[in-house]
Order: structure tokens, then sequence, then C-alpha cells
């Protein structure tokens, strides 16, 4: 099939992060098994196992070995600890901010030799910076149903769908269009887009990019490829933000023209669905789906049920016809040939959507992973904007109330205001400040529900402080990503109308922007199918304030050189390293710098020439992963006689899940240790290997560039 792309800027003209190196973090630092020089040997510590994370307080246990000089073999046990997690989702790595031992075992070590290697870890490992890849850690965490029960009261109600034979892209206008003047030239206020009517002839522009424009007498009308424009409209048209081309991608000046894709303006919550002609039907393979294949979003067929799906914003729609109606469908109640969809097909990214998989199950836990930063307390300062004086409506079902009309949400509640900038709280006894930085928020903002505009500011906590600073984080759901039913989903599917006055302050946004997600790049926006070498410039005229995409001023997702999957994750890919809101131009001269404060700690080192095929089990036993099974670490060595048969072990652990385990041994001391290993500590071994192969095999793919399916 013969693809033409339609190259357009940024969404966000006015990129609010700086630009960063686009080279990951040294993986040398995050490689595992990790060494630390003793006095008398060497420390080796194993990759750890996350049993629970909760905020920025992570709790793992991980299998270590003491090479002490003047023993023949080393010494192997395991240790149970507890840190806190400095994030940096640019970086993709996690490093531990103290860690705090809480339990140690050696198995094979008499109670009074026990307790001296207990105590020199205890002296030892503290000093020490140990840093992880977050795609390993993410991976390796314990997957629990709790976690997927948040955001229980997100809308499922789908959007106007419109299908189309032909390339086409999507205006979206929030409502009816509003208009306003300045010096005589008027302009809808209430989109993205520049839509502009020119009063010499009452004619409407929408600008294309620096050298096209379409016009229409009618916002609704038909739209046309403009053959001249004004230069007094041309001189109000946003600057066109370059990016880079992806490494293998054609410039978009070697892209095949083709003729100026159609225009669709719409006024309500709308999904355009577009091909290049009548729907191409491909077979995926081991399944009864057909993939439509000549259109970039995702539209299968089950051939069993004769129904269309269709996947939008992380959500399942069905119908029996492409023209509808729609019916929202859980993903537990797709057809049993999804979550078999190859996972190196051409369609192999809506695996996410699917509960149970892989994938689904790692962006439910990434979307939990938690960014966090800590804040100077005397160097953060925060003033808000208001169109006119302070606007304050209640938000249904809580105490608490907001101001309408500030880009910033602004919260009154019990006498004082709390207000947060890019994932930063703050809070005043007025509501134009002064403002400070808060040091803990009332319980009531965290039961502001989905129906409220101002949900998203849920997802962002202050986890501790000192006279300092202020320890804080956030999740997805700040950025409008939320856990749903065992999978994730972009924005609440509820429709916000935004602020009217001198400016337009709009709300965060479900439709409209042909959302797409893929587990390699995250998150990114197109403008649905069409072709070069149109270029559309969506950005903020002087009306506009706010933002479409999640929290205000935040611009956390890109949509780039390309429209649909291609646009969208290559450009994904190119500005991984602003995925960190901390580290935007207002956030970096208030947050200190974590990373380098840990690096004060002893280094420790990367043990390249040993295999990261050591695990502790729950019970403290030390087992390593061979080619040819399992083995357990005994007094006269590894025994292979505990070894666990690895097509057995993948056959039940695909079968069963385990919650981790509450129970540790209680002294660290001889323990009897148990040769034969039972079935649920089978089980869970097995899964955390294929877990920490899975992590590996991400974080490579991010460093790499690769990945599989259509992006």
């Amino acid at each position: 099939m013969r693809r033409y792309w339609l190259a357009f800027a940024p969404l966000f003209l006015a990129l609010i992060l700086p630009p960063l190196s686009a080279s990951a973090a040294d993986t040398s630092e995050t490689t595992w098994p990790r060494e630390v020089t003793l006095p008398k040997g060497v420390l080796v510590i194993y990759q750890p196992q996350p049993e629970k994370l909760e905020g920025d307080q992570l709790s793992a246990r991980a299998a270590v070995a003491l090479e002490i000089d003047d023993k023949n073999e080393p010494i192997f046990g395991a240790i149970w600890f507890n840190t806190q997690l400095n994030t940096d989702r640019a970086e993709r790595t996690a490093t531990f901010q103290g860690i705090n031992i809480t339990q140690v075992r050696f198995p094979n070590e008499d109670k009074a030799k026990a307790q001296q290697l207990t105590t020199l870890l205890e002296e030892e490992l503290p000093k020490r910076q140990l840093s992880i890849d977050m795609d390993n850690l993410i991976a390796t965490l314990e997957y629990a149903e709790e976690r997927s029960t948040a955001a229980l009261k997100l809308n499922t109600a789908p959007p106007k769908v419109l299908f189309v034979n032909e390339p086409a892209v999507l205006i979206s206008i929030d409502g009816e269009p509003y208009i306003q003047e300045e010096d005589g030239i008027k302009r809808v206020i209430n989109t993205p887009f520049s839509i502009i009517q020119d009063p010499t002839d009452q004619r409407w522009y929408l600008n294309a990019d620096a050298d096209n424009w379409y016009s229409s007498n009618k916002i609704a009308g038909q739209w046309q490829l403009a053959k001249t424009v004004p230069p007094h409209i041309t001189a109000l048209a946003p600057p066109i933000a370059v990016t880079e081309t992806e490494a293998g991608e054609e410039a978009n000046d070697n892209q095949p023209t083709g003729p100026a894709p159609k225009v669709i303006v719409v006024t309500e919550p709308t999904e355009l669905i577009s091909s290049t002609g009548k729907p191409e039907f491909t077979p995926i393979q081991g399944t009864d789906l057909l993939n439509v294949s000549n259109t970039d979003s995702d539209v299968m067929m089950d051939i069993s049920k004769q129904e269309y799906y269709i996947l939008l914003s992380g959500r399942w729609y069905a119908s029996k016809s492409l023209e509808g109606p729609w019916r929202y469908i859980p993903g537990d109640e797709l057809s049993t040939d999804f979550p078999n969809i190859p996972q190196d097909s051409e369609v192999a990214n809506v695996r996410y959507a699917v509960p149970g998989t892989e994938e689904a199950e790692e962006a439910v836990l990434d979307a939990q992973m938690p960014q966090t930063a800590a804040v100077e307390r005397s160097k953060a300062s925060l003033t808000t904007e208001y169109d006119g004086d302070p606007q304050f409506k209640t938000i249904e079902g809580t105490q608490l109330s907001y101001a309408t009309n500030s880009a910033t949400p602004v919260i009154a509640f019990g006498g004082r205001y709390y207000a947060l900038d890019e994932a930063v709280w703050f809070v005043a006894d007025k509501s134009q400040g002064a403002w400070t930085v808060a040091t803990n928020i009332p319980a009531e903002i965290y039961t502001i529900p989905p129906e409220s505009p101002l949900y998203y500011v849920t997802f962002v906590r202050i986890y501790s402080y000192t006279p300092e600073v202020v320890y804080t984080g956030y999740t997805q759901g700040y950025t409008n990503v939320y856990v749903y039913q065992g999978t994730i989903v972009y924005g609440t599917g509820y429709w916000y109308p935004g602020w009217y006055g001198r400016y337009y302050y709009p709300r965060p946004s479900t439709w409209g922007y042909h959302v797409r997600y893929n587990p390699r790049w995250g998150w990114s926006f197109g403008l649905s199918y069409s072709n070069g070498p149109f270029t559309f410039s969506i950005g903020r005229g002087g009306w506009y304030r706010g933002g479409w995409w999640g929290p205000s001023r935040y611009r956390s997702y890109r949509q780039g050189s390309r429209t649909g999957y291609r646009a969208g994750y290559n450009a994904d890919r190119r500005n991984s390293t602003q995925q960190n809101i901390y580290r935007s131009q207002r956030n970096q001269p208030r947050t200190r710098n974590t990373v380098n404060q840990t690096q004060q700690r002893s280094q420790s080192r990367a043990a390249s020439n040993r295999a990261n095929n050591v695990y502790a089990d729950r019970n403290g036993n030390v087992h390593r992963n061979t080619n040819n099974g399992w083995e357990q670490k005994t007094n006269q060595g590894w025994s292979k006689k505990t070894a666990i048969s690895q097509s057995q072990t993948e056959q039940s652990s695909q079968k069963q899940r385990a919650t981790p385990s509450q129970q540790r041994p209680n002294n660290t001391g001889q323990h009897s240790s148990n040769n034969r290993t039972s079935q649920s500590s089978r089980q869970q071994l097995n899964r955390n290997h294929q877990a920490r192969q899975r992590g590996n095999q991400r974080s490579q793919q991010r460093r790499s560039g690769g990945g599989g399916g259509r992006r």
C-alpha cells in the first residue's frame, strides 16, 4: 500500500521544556549486578526484586554475595530493604535515596556468622549509590489487582465517530466557535488551530503551514486550499517549530506528494478515522481478526462476530458497521483472539489495551510509577494570573471550589488557597498570593471526582519535607493518563467547558486529537490520516491560554513531523528526554538535583563479568537460573536436586499470578533450608526471571530505538 504522510508542526509551539541531550543515561550506572569493594573483599548485589511501591517508597529484596578474601567460595544471602525512589522519566532511571535494610538472611551460615555479615551489610550498603533502569523496575514490580481499580468513574461513552475513505484532517473547536476581535481581525479562540477572518472579504483562513492556508466562507463550510492569502493574515500565522528527522526516516521533501487533505471542522467531541479508499483487510496471524491496513487508526474486524472494533484513547468500541452506532466494550469482554495478537505483528501496539497481557500490566505499573523531585522552599515562587477578578465555582460532591478564570488550578478550602503549578503545590491565604511551597495538602482535595476538570490534580502528592525542601511527585494521572479496568486510557472521557473572557482557558480533552499509545514510546497526538507535503500548524494565538492536553502549561506529549502512528510515536521518541515536568524551565530553578546528592555516596560499579541470574525467594533462599533450569545455593554448593523445570514453571506461571507475600524470616540466623522449593515459590521465581528478561529487553529497545508493531 502506498502511504502519504501529513507533516505538521508540534501541537505545542511554546515548548516549555528545555532541550536536553538525546543520549540515554549512562547504562553502566543501571547495569546489574553491582559490585562494592569492602576492606576485606567484595560485595555483589544482584538486581532487586521489588515487592511494593507506595508513593516514592519502595520495598524490595535482593540476592547478595560476599566474596571474603580468606574464603574460597562466596557467601550467598538475601536482604530486604526500604528506600526512597528518585525517579527521572526522561532518562528512565530510578535512584535509591537512602537504603534502610530491614531484614537479612544467610541460610547456610550459623547464627553468629550470619549476625557478623548482617552488621557488615547494614554498615556498608547505605553508603552506596544504587540506580536501576526504570523499565527493569516496572517489569519486575509485582502486579496486584488493586492497582487497576483506580479511576472507576471514568466516562466510556463514545464520541462521535466519522469514517471517511479519503485523506482528511479533523479540526476540533471546543463547542460553538467563540470569536474575538482585535485590531479589526476576528479569530476563533476556542481551538488550538489558527482560524482567522479577513475583514476585507469576510473569508475565513485556516493555517496549514508557513506556505499553505485553507479558506472558506463559513467556519463549518467547505474548505479549499487558498491560492492567495492577504499579507495581514499570513503575518498572524504562529511560528513553525522544527523537529529533527528520525534516523532512518525519509525527510518530508522526499515523501510522495498528493492532493490537499480534506478539512473537517467539528464542534463536539469527535474522532476521525480516515482511510485511503475503501477499507483493505489484512489477516492477523493466529487469530480470527482482520486489520484495516489502509488507515492509521486501530480498526479491526472480528470474523466470528462480524463486528468492527476501534481503539480510541485506550478504549474499545464495537459496531456492526463502520458508520456506527458504536458501543463501549470493556477490555475483559474482548474475544480471546485479542490477547493472541502476535507481539511482532503490525498491530501489536494495541496489546496494551487488552487486560492480562504483559503490555497492559506494564503500562498500568508505569502509569503508577511516580516522577519525583525535591523542591527548594526558599527558591520556589508562583504568580497566578486571572482573567479579571478571581471567580470560584464549587466542585460538586466536595467542600472545595476552584478558580474558573485561571489557567493555573487554584482551589479554595478551609479559608486557604492551594495552587498547583507544574506538579508543585503552593499555598496562600489569598487567591492572588503570596504563594509559598505547600508542605501538606488537605485530604479533601483528593476526593475531587473525574467529573471535575481538576481531577488530574489528585495525582500530585507531597511525600515529606524538611526545613529546606519538599519531596513531591506525580503519577501519570496528572498528565491525563488513567488506570482503568486493568489497562490505561487517555482522558476522563468527560467534556469540560472552558473559560471564555478576554482569554480562553481550555480544559483537558479526551477526544479529537487522534491520541495513540505505543508500549515503547508512550502517548502521542496526530491529525488522523492524510498526505504530504502539507503541514498543519497548531498553536496558541494571542487569546489562547492554558493547555488542552493534561494540566495547563504542561506539554507532556508531542506529536511530530508526520501524522498517525509514525508521526506521534517517532516524535515521542525524539522528545523522550522531555517527559519530566520537573525539568521544565519553570521548575529547574526551584528543584534540587537529588541525583547529584546521591552521587556523593560511594559509587558501586557494574559487575560486567557476572551474569544477572541470581534471585532470592521470599524465604531468603538463593537461586540461580541456568540454561538447564534452576539451582539452589546450599552448604554443598549449587544443588541441581532443587532445579526447576523451565517448561513446567513457564506453563504454571501463565496460569497463576501470586500476590507478594508479607511473610519474611523472623531472624537473621540459621534457618532450615527446604531442598524442595514449593510450587508457588517455583512459579514466583520463574515470573521474576521472565520479568527481569522482559525489563532488560524493554530497556535495550528504548536505548536502541527499536520496537515492534505499527507506530
